[in-house]
Order: C-alpha cells, then sequence, then structure tokens
C-alpha cells in the first residue's frame, strides 16, 4: 500500500534537520574528523578504481533518454600534415595551426557526450521529487531548462565532499553466487547478516556499497535492456535501515541500488523517492566492484578509504565519477 512507504517517508525525513537552506542532506555526517579518521584508515597503499569504462559499450545501449557516451577526435595523429592543406583556408583556428605545425609540436584532442548518468555516477538530490518538492521541502519548478538552482550536484562538488569510510557489503558472495539473480530484493535483515559475517559495522558518515555481481551479468550477456529490467537490489526497507545507521550515501554495482522490479502496485523507485527526496541521501549507481570484492575477501578487510567527488557540473542533476577505494 502506497500508505505504508508514505508513513517511512515522514519518520526518516531529514528536512530542516541542517537548517532550511541545507543542499547536502546526509553528506553532512561527513565531518573533518570523519575525513581524518578513514584516511588514516588506509594502511596499504591498495588501489581500486571502481568506474566503468566510459565508451560506446555500456549498459544504456543506443535509444531512449540515456545513451552510452559518445567519443570524438577533434584532432588526431593523421593530421600530422594538415597545415600544408590549411595556407590560406579558413578562420583563425586553421591560421593558428599553419603557424603551431611549422614545428616539431603536434598535440591530439577529442570530446565527449554523453547523459551525466549513463555510466558510473551519483544521483544529485534534484534528480529524484514526488508531490512537488525536492529534498528539504525545494519546489520542483527550481528544476528549469537552465538547470537545477536547488540540490544540483555542484553543491556537493563545490561546497560538500564524498571522502569517507566506506565499507562494501558483497551480498553476492555471501550467497556463495557470481551475482544474484535477476529480480532479487535485499532485505535489511540481510545486511545485517551479510555486516555480521563480515565482521563489520556500519558508522554514522559510512558510505554504504552494495556489491550484488550484476556488473558481470552485464559482462556475460552484453544485454543491457534485460540487465536494467532485471537488476537485483535493496529492498525499499532498507532506507530505514540506512537512515537509523546515519549512513553518508549508499553505491552500487546494478542501475539502480535498488530492485528494479517495484514491490508496489502504485508506485515505482519507491527506495530512490525515500533516499534521495526524503533523507537527502545520494545514491551512486553503476560501480564496478568485481576487484575491491575479490581483495576484501582474500584479506578479510571490507572497510575502506572512499574518494568519489562528482564534477562540478552547474546546475546537474548527477554526475559521472571515477570513486576510488584506498586500502
Amino acid at each position: 500500500m502506497a500508505s505504508e512507504w508514505r508513513d517511512v517517508a515522514k519518520k526518516i525525513s531529514n528536512w530542516g534537520k541542517w537548517g532550511p537552506n541545507d543542499q547536502l542532506g546526509t553528506l553532512n555526517y561527513i565531518t573533518p574528523a570523519k575525513i581524518a579518521a578513514a584516511a588514516a584508515s588506509a594502511k596499504q597503499g591498495k588501489i581500486f578504481p571502481l568506474s566503468i569504462p566510459v565508451d560506446a559499450y555500456g549498459p544504456q545501449g543506443a535509444h531512449g533518454f540515456r545513451r552510452n557516451p559518445i567519443h570524438i577526435m577533434s584532432l588526431d595523429g593523421g593530421d600530422d600534415q594538415a597545415a600544408r592543406h590549411l595556407e590560406g583556408w579558413g578562420g583563425s583556428t586553421e591560421a593558428m595551426m599553419v603557424e603551431w605545425w611549422k614545428g616539431p609540436m603536434r598535440f591530439t584532442d577529442d570530446y565527449i557526450i554523453m547523459p551525466l548518468q549513463s555510466g558510473t555516477q551519483w544521483d544529485a538530490l534534484s534528480h529524484v521529487y514526488y508531490d512537488g518538492q525536492l529534498y528539504n521541502g525545494y519546489p520542483a519548478s527550481s528544476i528549469t531548462s537552465f538547470g537545477a538552482s536547488k540540490v544540483s550536484i555542484d553543491q556537493v562538488a563545490g561546497k560538500g565532499h564524498i571522502v569517507s569510510r566506506a565499507v562494501l557489503l558483497d551480498v553476492a558472495r555471501h550467497r556463495k553466487v557470481q551475482y544474484l539473480a535477476a529480480g532479487t530484493v535485499i532485505s535489511p535483515e540481510e545486511l545485517d547478516d551479510v555486516a555480521r559475517a563480515q565482521k563489520v559495522t556500519i558508522e554514522e558518515g559510512d558510505i554504504v556499497v552494495l556489491r550484488t555481481g550484476w556488473r558481470l551479468n552485464f559482462l556475460e550477456t552484453r544485454n543491457g535492456e534485460a540487465w536494467l529490467h532485471g537488476s537485483p537490489g535493496l529492498s525499499w526497507r532498507c532506507a530505514e535501515w540506512l537512515h537509523n545507521k546515519r549512513a553518508a550515501a549508499v553505491a552500487s554495482d546494478n542501475i539502480a541500488v535498488e530492485c528494479v522490479a517495484s514491490e508496489f502496485e502504485d508506485a515505482f523507485l519507491v527506495f530512490h523517492m525515500l533516499t534521495l527526496r526524503d533523507m537527502g541521501m545520494m545514491l551512486g549507481e553503476i560501480w564496478d566492484l568485481e576487484a575491491l570484492g575479490a581483495d576484501c575477501a582474500a584479506d578479510g578487510v571490507y572497510t575502506f578509504l572512499l574518494v568519489a567527488q562528482p564534477l562540478r557540473v552547474t546546475g546537474g542533476v548527477g554526475s559521472p565519477v571515477n570513486p576510488i577505494a584506498i586500502k
């Protein structure tokens, strides 16, 4: 019933907790002391990039409101002799290249064209709303064709920080499977079970990182549509679990952190609504956790320093990110 999740929404709301003008939400739990302690915990010097490749072979496909990134070269190695064809032709750019190419130096340049949320990403708090309101009561109308003027990703990149202690909860490995079956719903009780088995505790200001193994499913099938619609993930009830833990953020290796198949007949992506809109908790999606997961299983250390700053995209409702785990 819709009333069930709406009752929880009121219970876990952080609106006003950090003041009427707050735009950072649960990232406020990441204090300078928290960052210092997290940095001190990195003792082995091992680094794990957690981003999938930024290329045309990701899970988004070639159609729809999100597509895989497009990489275009604007100047390449084949232009070595271009200057001799540009003499007296074109405008100031071509004239500049004629002069530059008189010497031995050459350079290459490129573009990337992509939806901000097509690959490894953060959802900004402005990404999801309902009943006409964003986190902290800001109106959804504050997001215009010029961008989000409230709770946008640049608020985080410019004023906040996503550097903290993180905890990997490896649900797939706990279940002794490569990856969870399509449509699997992970309960808060199972999260507790995994944490106990791994001998870890979620502390205030931690970033919870969830491994479902679903990245492996895509690499096996290369079927982005099935990967999206079958994505296993957290139950909507895990929002209250994260709220009680005072976690700073949550990220996963699937498309939406939560299970895409709705647990309600009349509401879709309820976990998104509860976390982003009510709690003010950012979601990290489509992370590559395979190397990190294997290393954590090998040495039994499931905590690490996570550095995951988004791009400072003015008015953006999400951002690509290359998260770095440091152990």
